[in-house]
């Protein structure tokens, strides 16, 4: 048993705890000013819609230029995670999560202004993508999104993270809606670019309008052995293509693009993809183990927990209204439309707008 302070003794480890909290405090009030002043410097006004609409702030977009330091690596679940950090280890956690076909430079931007801002910053490549593998050959190559969930949960787990802001876009945006929904106590609050994107086989069933299937064309060609043959070969090109019909004004260099597609040397990269897509159109069979996660997640249940919503305005790949998932959301919400020519790769074309983000809704 300790001994009791005396009454007048000076408790220097309370008061260096005081200390940091203030000094981390002061950095994200600092950070978020900052944040708020570029946005406010660029606005349009006179727009109708002028609240739920944000300019693109120019900034280096995830240009070669940009890196991050050396990456980690932890065993979580079934998998030996890749990722990166940056800021504080005691700050608040943040986890960003990526989509197909990208990679962890997408958030190459977003890191270090909430680093600046006091954040514990976290960015894993998801399964099948740069330097993630799997701790065992046998394992099946499952790509179905509960399961994608599932990992990000066991790497929070192995990193003893309790829990954490998850922000995201297409993969990494459905990833932040299911586990907003299956372990809402591990997330204080999500940031989804095009809302909410918890689907199930059932609804993928359903045939849309000629249009809209248009969109999906690549779904179909995965549908193939011809189409997995084709992105196995091709993959690099194929991804260059996605890029430039879902980001149509988006000016990448090839030098950003080919840094990011190295991710997709994976050998397990192609399964993973292939997989994904064919489950959601029931076309592939999942893992029984997961059937209870799927069932819950094929009620569309709502969102509870703080959430902002972003949306690019040039966003060229299939996305749903923002009027569509409203509902979806009973929590606080807000959703931003991005301006200037944002498309798919939000936070790497929009950096500062989604560190925004993040950082509002953090004080939700």
């Amino acid at each position: 048993m300790s001994e009791a302070p005396n009454r007048g003794q000076i408790n220097t480890d309370q008061i260096n705890q005081n200390r940091r909290r203030f000094m981390r405090n002061a950095a994200m009030t600092l950070a978020a000013a900052e944040l708020v002043t570029i946005s406010s410097a660029v606005a349009q006004p006179g727009k109708k819609n002028d609240k739920n609409m944000t300019p693109a702030i120019p900034g280096t977009n995830g240009s070669s230029g940009t890196t991050f330091g050396p990456l980690k690596q932890i065993d979580a679940g079934l998998l030996n995670v890749g990722y990166a950090e940056a800021g504080p280890a005691n700050g608040p956690a943040v986890l960003l999560l990526h989509g197909w076909p990208y990679d962890i430079y997408s958030f190459v931007d977003v890191t270090p202004l909430l680093a600046s801002a006091g954040y514990r910053v976290i960015v894993p490549y998801l399964r099948g993508y740069g330097t993630t593998r799997f701790l065992s050959d046998e394992t099946f190559r499952n790509g179905q999104p509960s399961v994608v969930a599932v990992d990000i949960i066991n790497f929070m787990d192995a990193l003893k993270i309790d829990k954490a802001i998850i922000g995201g876009f297409d993969w990494g945006a459905r990833t932040a809606d299911i586990m907003a929904v299956l372990w809402p106590e591990r997330c204080k609050g999500i940031v989804s670019v095009s809302g909410y994107l918890i689907g199930s086989q059932e609804s993928g069933k359903a045939p849309l309008p000629p249009n809209a299937e248009l969109q999906w064309w690549y779904q179909f060609y995965f549908a193939t052995e011809r189409g997995r043959a084709g992105y196995d070969k091709y993959r690099h090109d194929f991804a260059k293509l996605i890029w430039q019909l879902a980001s149509p004004k988006w000016n990448f260099d090839d030098a950003t693009f080919d840094r990011s597609a190295a991710s997709f040397d994976n050998p397990d990269h192609v399964a993973i993809v292939i997989h994904n897509y064919r489950w959601r159109l029931g076309l592939a069979e999942g893992e029984t183990k997961y059937d209870e996660l799927d069932k819950r997640l094929a009620q569309s249940p709502a969102i509870s927990l703080p959430t902002i919503a972003m949306e690019g305005d040039a966003n060229g790949a299939p996305h749903p209204d923002s009027a569509a998932y409203r509902s979806k959301f009973s929590g606080k919400y807000e959703y931003r439309l991005i301006t200037g020519g944002v498309g798919h790769n939000l936070p790497q074309e929009a950096p500062q707008a989604f560190a925004k983000a993040v950082i509002d809704v953090d004080a939700f």
